[in-house]
C-alpha cells in the first residue's frame, strides 16, 4: 500500500511538474477582413498544420432548416471556382497529406496537415472554398451531397444500435426553438426541403473572414507565412453581420422518461441533465464529478455495477459542456436479463450517496491528473495545437487559453464537487429507457 500511495504521489509530481513547463508560444493578429490568423511555430518536425475553424455549427441553424452546417463540411470538399471538382483531395493526397473536416453544435473546423514544403498548396486550398466556393456550386453537387448525408444519417443515426439515442434525448431536454434541440446531421425532411438559395444563403452569412480563424502550426516562417496568408486570404471581403444564438436558461419542470424500443440485444439507460457551459468553473467542477461517477474501471458506477453487482455490461457518467450551454449524462447498458429498473435503482444510489457523502480528495486529486495528461498529450502533435488555439480564440476570444487550460481546475475540493453536483443532479433529468423491440418490460418502470 505505502508503495502505492507513493507511486501515485510521484504521478502527482511529475504531473504538475510537466504542466508548468507547458507553453505555446503564438503570434495573432487580424487582416483587413477580419480573418483572425494565429501562428505557432514548432520546427521539431518538418510538417505544417493548416486548420481553418468557421464560428457556425448546427445551432446556428433554424428549424425546419437544419443540417445545414454538416452539408456544407461535405460541399466544402466539391470544387470551388480554381480547384476543379474532386482536385481538392487529390493534390492532397499526392503529398501525403492528413485531410479532413468535422462539424458540431457550435463550429465548422476544416484542416490539412502538409510537408512544410507544402504549406502555400495548404492555405491556397483552403482560401479558394472560402472566397469561390459559390461560383462552383450547382444543383447538381448539392443533390449529390444531400443524397451522401442522407445515407451518412442511415448508417451512422437510424439503423446504428442506440443511435437515435441522443435526438430523442434532445428533443425532450430542450424546446423545439433550442439551437441544441436538433442533431447536427439534421433531419432527413429538412435536408430534402433545403433549396440552392438555402444552402448558399447559409454559406454567405457564416463561411467569411470575419467568422473565421486560421490557425498554422508547424515549420514555417513567420514572415513567409503572413506574406502567403496575405495573398491568398486578404481579398476575400468581410461577410455581413448576424446574431449569434445567446445562452438561455432552460429547466425541466419534471422528470421526463421516455422508452424507445431499438434493434439492439440489450436494453441501456440513459440519465440526463442540463449542465454548464464549457470554459466555466462549474463546467470543470462537473467534469471532475464525471470522472470520479463513470470514468474508468475504478469509478464508482463501473465498479459497483460491472464488478461488484455484475448487473451490468458499460457504466460511464460525463459533462458534455458546449458553448450556450451542457449535458451531464450517465449512460448503462444492462447485462442479459437484467432490467433498467433495477440498474437505475442502483445508479440513483450512487449518485445520492455522492450528493449527500460527498467524494474523498483522493478522487478528486485522480481526476485532475487525468485531466492534465489528456491535455498535455492533446498538444503532442501540430494539429492539436492549430485545433486548440483556433478553438480557444473562438469560443472565449483568447487563444492564449491553450496555456491555461488547468486554471479553471485548480483549488477543485470535494465539497465544491459535492456543492456544484448538488445543484444540478437534483433537478428533474431526462430518462431514457432504450430496449429491444417487444421488450418495453425491461425498459424504467418508475422514475423521480
Amino acid at each position: 500500500m505505502k508503495r502505492i500511495l507513493c507511486l501515485f504521489s510521484a504521478v502527482m509530481l511529475m504531473s504538475a511538474m510537466s504542466w508548468s513547463q507547458v507553453k505555446i508560444n503564438f503570434e495573432t493578429y487580424k487582416l483587413k477582413n477580419g480573418l483572425t490568423v494565429i501562428l505557432h511555430e514548432d520546427h521539431s518536425a518538418p510538417v505544417a498544420a493548416v486548420n481553418v475553424m468557421y464560428h457556425v455549427g448546427s445551432k446556428n441553424e433554424l428549424p425546419k432548416r437544419t443540417g445545414f452546417a454538416h452539408l456544407f463540411e461535405h460541399m466544402m470538399f466539391q470544387g470551388s471556382a480554381h480547384v476543379a471538382y474532386g482536385d481538392h483531395f487529390k493534390l492532397l493526397q499526392e503529398i501525403g497529406a492528413n485531410i479532413n473536416g468535422t462539424t458540431n453544435e457550435d463550429r465548422t473546423t476544416y484542416y490539412e496537415v502538409v510537408p512544410s514544403n507544402n504549406l502555400e498548396l495548404g492555405l491556397y486550398l483552403e482560401s479558394d472554398r472560402m472566397g469561390f466556393l459559390l461560383p462552383a456550386m450547382t444543383q447538381d453537387k448539392l443533390d449529390n451531397q444531400r443524397d451522401v448525408v442522407k445515407n451518412e444519417r442511415r448508417q451512422r443515426v437510424d439503423n446504428v444500435p442506440y443511435g437515435t439515442a441522443d435526438e430523442r434525448i434532445a428533443k425532450a431536454l430542450y424546446p423545439p426553438t433550442h439551437p441544441y434541440s436538433w442533431p447536427v446531421i439534421g433531419y432527413m425532411e429538412d435536408l430534402t426541403a433545403a433549396s440552392l438559395e438555402d444552402v448558399k444563403g447559409f454559406f454567405q452569412t457564416y463561411y467569411a473572414p470575419n467568422n473565421a480563424c486560421l490557425a498554422i502550426a508547424g515549420d514555417f516562417q513567420p514572415a513567409e507565412a503572413k506574406e502567403l496568408v496575405e495573398k491568398y486570404f486578404g481579398g476575400i471581403p468581410s461577410g455581413l453581420a448576424f446574431d449569434r444564438p445567446k445562452p438561455q436558461e432552460v429547466t425541466l419542470p419534471e422528470t421526463k422518461v421516455l422508452v424507445a424500443e431499438d434493434k439492439v440485444q440489450l436494453p441501456r439507460l440513459y440519465k440526463t441533465w442540463h449542465s454548464p457551459s464549457s470554459n466555466t468553473r462549474e463546467d470543470a467542477v462537473l467534469s471532475v464529478f464525471g470522472d470520479i461517477l463513470g470514468s474508468g474501471k475504478n469509478s464508482r458506477l463501473y465498479k459497483t455495477l460491472v464488478y461488484d453487482r455484475q448487473i451490468a455490461q458499460s457504466a460511464n457518467a460525463g459533462q458534455g459542456g458546449s458553448e450556450i450551454g451542457g449535458t451531464f449524462q450517465i449512460t448503462v447498458t444492462a447485462k442479459p436479463g437484467k432490467t433498467l429498473t433495477e440498474l437505475q435503482t442502483v445508479v440513483d444510489s450512487l449518485v445520492n450517496d455522492a450528493l449527500t457523502n460527498g467524494v474523498t480528495e483522493t478522487e478528486v486529486e485522480k481526476s485532475l491528473v487525468n485531466t492534465e495528461t489528456g491535455i498535455v498529450n492533446s498538444l503532442q502533435t501540430v494539429l492539436g495545437k492549430a485545433i486548440s488555439l483556433a478553438s480557444f480564440y473562438d469560443f472565449t476570444g483568447d487563444a492564449d487559453g491553450i496555456n491555461k487550460q488547468m486554471d479553471l481546475y485548480k483549488g477543485i475540493t470535494p465539497q465544491e464537487v459535492q456543492t456544484v453536483a448538488k445543484k444540478y443532479l437534483q433537478k428533474p433529468c431526462v430518462v431514457l429507457s432504450m430496449v429491444p423491440q417487444g421488450k418495453t418490460e425491461l425498459a424504467v418502470q418508475n422514475s423521480h
